[in-house]
């Protein structure tokens, strides 16, 4: 279900006003949210569910408001401990690692929480439209 999810988010990114490289990068650090869910919360098992849900949001910024991207990911797997949740250095050239790097470099707020007994990580991307030209 990867690859609907991917192809879902790129298209609701896109019709909500991102540029291609904002939704290629919203993308990516859900796509590897969603790994890193099955990967270390599930411990490998793929059939394990993951809610996903994704709205317009507004938020303050900058001293006015925004509208904005929010994903929230729930799942009900192994508890994280949001001390160990540290990407490895950029520096240490090896595969995978990099995931957490990429997440908290593509969205503008990324949050995780555990409540009644589910792990929560909210992922809020900030829709930056520019203004109308000078003399326009």
């Amino acid at each position: 279900m990867l690859c609907v999810v991917r192809n879902a988010l790129g298209q609701l990114a896109a019709t909500l006003g991102f540029s291609e490289p904002e939704c290629h990068a919203v993308v990516l650090a859900v796509d590897e949210a969603l790994t890193n869910i099955i990967r270390h919360a599930y411990l490998g098992d793929e059939e394990r569910p993951i809610e996903a849900s994704f709205r317009r949001i507004h938020v303050p910024h900058g001293g006015h408001g925004r509208d904005a991207l929010e994903i929230v990911l729930e799942d009900r797997g192994v508890t994280v401990n949001p001390k160990k949740m540290c990407g490895r250095k950029l520096e240490d050239v090896r595969p995978g690692g990099l995931g957490l790097h990429f997440i908290r470099e593509s969205m503008d707020t990324v949050e995780f929480s555990r409540r009644k007994g589910r792990n929560q990580l909210r992922l809020v991307k900030i829709l930056h439209v520019p203004g109308p030209r000078k003399g326009s």
